[in-house]
């Protein structure tokens, strides 16, 4: 049986592209951290959570981030939202990134969002489209159109 070589125009992603993945993606996890809060608040009586008094919580909210995006990137190569605009996380060799590297990315990408998303912004100047994050972690976002 021989493998067929599929032919795909292969091209970094748009930062058009990269938004509405995460606004795809921003929704997912805005109901991951309704659910997280969930025990917080039962604890409390009802009352709302202070996220100023309670590192616990913090950590909770911080670590459920992380585990989405990386848990993604590293087991498939994408979100649901990046699914949604066919796009693909890879390293420079072209292979789903590897928890290490996909960590990297994700505080990377914080850094990134620091100075008012210069950092997703300098894809526009950037010779090969590619943001600080993936600079960075050694990584880049590929956009495969229908055939």
């Amino acid at each position: 049986m021989t493998k067929r070589l599929e032919t795909r125009q292969i091209q970094n992603a748009g930062l058009l592209r990269r938004v509405a993945a995460m606004l795809y993606d921003l929704l997912l996890i805005v109901a991951l951290l309704f659910l997280a809060t969930i025990p917080f608040v039962a604890v409390r009586g009802g009352e709302p959570v202070e996220t100023g008094e309670n590192l616990l919580y913090r950590v909770v909210i911080v670590l459920v981030i992380y585990a989405f995006f990386v848990g993604f990137w590293s087991r498939s190569g994408r979100t649901l939202g990046m699914q949604s605009w066919r796009l693909q996380l890879e390293d420079n060799n072209g292979n789903v990134p590897s928890v290490g590297r996909a960590s990297l990315r994700f505080a990377a990408s914080l850094l990134s969002w620091i100075p008012l998303g210069l950092g997703f912004i300098w894809q526009l100047w950037d010779p090969q489209q590619l943001t600080w994050h993936d600079r960075i972690s050694g990584t880049h976002l590929v956009y495969y159109p229908k055939e």
